[in-house]
């Protein structure tokens, strides 16, 4: 089974049927894979803050959702994920792409990596880091974690997990 499978299966397991997504060259397989399963509607979005609006509709309508997207959007989805999602304290899983890092080709990447983590920490949105696929072993558990206690949480997969960026 590859990542982008395993992804989709923990997703289904756990009832998300409503994804959307922000397209991202790192995301491309685990959003087809996605966009190939009946059991979830994938609905892209044009901006990340739009894509949690959709989120909370869907789950205001008895469904659960989720959202894939990147970091670098992070910033335009504060107000949002605070009056929104905190506010009414609506689960939302989030895996995000964390760009930025060692060996980022894109310059404009590195400063929004700077702030991704504080920014989270912040708003206190439960965050896990994967390094590697092995990583994805908790996905399951990150998921049902969101939903028992209501709350978004962050999953981080950094260019090490979706096997770097063209160099290794």
């Amino acid at each position: 089974m590859t990542i982008d499978q395993k992804i989709a299966e923990d997703l289904i397991a756990n009832d998300i049927s409503f994804v959307t997504t922000v397209p991202c060259k790192q995301l491309a397989g685990v959003i087809a894979e996605i966009d190939r399963r009946p059991e979830i509607r994938h609905v892209p979005a044009n901006k990340e803050d739009e894509g949690m609006g959709l989120c909370a509709g869907a789950w205001m309508g008895g469904q659960r959702s989720a959202i894939i997207m990147q970091n670098t959007a992070l910033g335009v989805t504060l107000n949002t994920l605070a009056t929104l999602i905190q506010f009414y304290r609506m689960p939302l899983p989030m895996l995000i792409s964390y760009r930025g890092e060692l060996r980022e080709p894109v310059a404009c990447q590195v400063e929004m990596a700077l702030h991704t983590k504080a920014l989270l920490a912040q708003l206190h949105i439960p965050t896990y880091h994967f390094h590697t696929q092995a990583d994805a072993a908790e996905l399951d558990t990150i998921l049902k974690y969101s939903f028992m206690c209501n709350k978004p949480v962050a999953v981080l997969t950094d260019a090490s997990f979706w096997g770097g960026y063209g160099d290794q």
